[in-house]
C-alpha cells in the first residue's frame, strides 16, 4: 500500500469513491488533487486486478477502458504512484 494513503480514514475513503463513481463502475473523473487520486487508484486496484496475477499491457487497458475513458492516464497513475509495476519492455504489468 501506499504509504501516503495509510493514513487517510475509510470515511474519507468512502466519500471520495462514492463521489467520483456516482454509484457505478464508471469513474466520472480522474480528479487533480493527489490525495484524492491515491484513494482512487487504491480502489481501482483492488476491485479491478488481482495479486500474484501478470497481466499483458492489453489486459490492462481493457479493464482500465471499462472504468475510464483516459486509460493510459490511469495506467500511468497506477505506476508512477507504485500500486502496480511492469517489466521494462511494458508487456507484462502486475499489483505491487
Amino acid at each position: 500500500m501506499n504509504q501516503k494513503i495509510s493514513t487517510i480514514s475509510e470515511i474519507e475513503k468512502n466519500e471520495v469513491i462514492t463521489n467520483f463513481f456516482k454509484g457505478g463502475k464508471r469513474l466520472q473523473q480522474i480528479p487533480s488533487k493527489e490525495k484524492r487520486k491515491l484513494i482512487l487508484l487504491e480502489h481501482i486496484v483492488a476491485t479491478s486486478f488481482k495479486k500474484n496475477h501478470l497481466y499483458s499491457e492489453e489486459e490492462v487497458k481493457d479493464i482500465l477502458k471499462e472504468i475510464h475513458e483516459d486509460h493510459a492516464s490511469l495506467r500511468r497513475y497506477l505506476i508512477v504512484y507504485g500500486f502496480m509495476n511492469r517489466s521494462k519492455d511494458c508487456s507484462q504489468y502486475w499489483v505491487n
